[in-house]
């Protein structure tokens, strides 16, 4: 009744069987399947449309508080499950996702103005994957080094699939007090607390209908961790001082640079909210694993900066492009990009050459050390001050010189991390 409404026409399977015979016989924009039907169930429905039928997407109806089955049927390639009770509002939306899906051969440049660059092994795997997950509603756990362009593949799987004209909001975990993360996810009340003098709608509101990204999600503390996977499960958040819990859809996309498996095992990540981000996996490679993409890449960049910057772009030479090539790249892209943006500040004429780089050695063998006998010129202090030094630095690059973030990915308080900072002279 609810499809007929919507102006659509619905066949109506009794079992796996009679659902096989539709199948072969008509072509169909969606199927939806109970879990338990009379002769199977209805993961082996999915599967059966996986491999016969690649291009209908398939949603599945769960029992209440059966996330597991949820999971499994997104893990088996379901487009996106409903929950039992079903809730004709969330049916509704489900549809208008799938009737907003685009064609697998859409014309990707049509689709977006962004793309992933390359031409690697690597790279090219990693398109494939945004382009298959892009189809689906499954939530994607996106792994990688800082840099390596976690949220560029977000946003891609957003502008590839049937939320591409919805809200796309990407929120820094590490960067929220926790203080107020329940806030900021959720939304409040006028009054909930002082300082709330009107309603406020969170991150999942804003992006209802769309996609958030939450990066680095590792960084959420555990408190916050069990009302996210609530929210996740029931696709409903509860607005702080609201009495009732309002329905969102919204679909998850989350990345950090740690390892989460690590996490789980030190009880520092719980496994329930890791098994339900973590149904498909996208691995972002490093730089330095597809150094053959470094001098497009590089080009790309370069040509970007210089129409900001209103100024002609200048030409790479061979042997900085040879430079560029045998660099590690710690930083990945972002290094690559923060390199040649410097670069293009302070160059004085239309070639880059080595020397414009500054490419920085990554270790100082020279550098005096603790271990060598005879070579009294390095102190104690000398020692540790090159330590702290360096672990300040990585924590910045990994928080995007968030000092809020760094300081507590150090593990100290933000005036101990400025304070530090200043005596090291990391200020200027």
């Amino acid at each position: 009744m609810t499809l007929s409404r919507m102006g659509l026409y619905a066949d109506c399977a009794a079992n796996v069987a009679e659902a096989r015979r539709f199948l072969a016989e008509n072509a169909y924009q969606l199927c939806l399947t109970d879990m338990r039907l009379p002769d199977g169930d209805g993961l082996e429905l999915v599967r059966y449309i996986g491999e016969q039928c690649r291009d209908l997407p398939v949603a599945v109806i769960t029992a209440h508080g059966s996330m597991e089955n949820a999971v499994s049927a997104l893990k088996a390639g379901a487009f996106d499950y409903v929950p039992k009770p079903v809730s004709l509002e969330q049916l509704r939306a489900l549809v208008k996702s799938v009737l907003n899906l685009p064609s697998q051969d859409a014309s990707r440049p049509e689709v977006t103005g962004q793309t992933l660059l390359g031409e690697s092994q690597a790279i090219r795997q990693a398109r494939t994957m945004i382009g298959k997950v892009a189809r689906s509603q499954a939530p994607v756990y996106i792994s990688g080094e800082s840099g390596s362009g976690k949220e560029l593949a977000a946003r891609l799987i957003h502008e590839q699939g049937a939320r591409r004209g919805q809200p796309f909001i990407a929120v820094n975990c590490g960067a929220i007090p926790e203080n107020l993360m329940e806030s900021e996810f959720f939304g409040y009340k006028k009054g909930a607390f002082t300082g709330a003098d009107a309603d406020r709608d969170g991150f999942f509101q804003a992006a209802h209908g769309g996609t958030l990204f939450l990066d680095e999600v590792a960084d959420l503390p555990l408190t916050m961790q069990v009302k996210l996977l609530r929210a996740i499960q029931e696709k409903r958040v509860r607005k702080v001082g609201a009495p009732a819990e309002d329905p969102v859809d919204v679909r998850i996309i989350s990345a950090t640079h740690q390892n989460l498996k690590q996490l789980v095992a030190a009880a520092r990540f719980r496994q329930d909210l890791f098994y339900r981000l973590d149904v498909i996996e996208l691995k972002m490679p490093a730089l330095r694993e597809c150094r053959e993409d470094i001098p497009l890449l590089a080009e790309s960049i370069l040509a970007r900066l210089a129409r900001e910057a209103g100024m002609p772009m200048p030409r790479l030479s061979q042997k900085a492009i040879k430079a560029l090539g045998e660099y590690p790249f710690p930083g990945n892209v972002r290094e690559l990009e923060n390199i040649l943006e410097r670069t293009l500040a302070l160059i004085g004429g239309s070639e880059i050459g080595v020397e414009d780089l500054h490419l920085a050695p990554l270790a100082e063998p020279d550098a005096p050390s603790l271990s060598q006998e005879g070579k009294g010129d390095a102190s104690l202090q000398d020692h540790l001050d090159r330590v702290e030094k360096q672990a300040i630095l990585d924590a910045l690059q990994k928080t995007r010189f968030n000092r809020t973030a760094a300081a507590k990915l150090l593990g100290v308080t933000f005036r101990s991390l400025r304070y530090r900072m200043e005596r090291l002279g990391l200020n200027e």
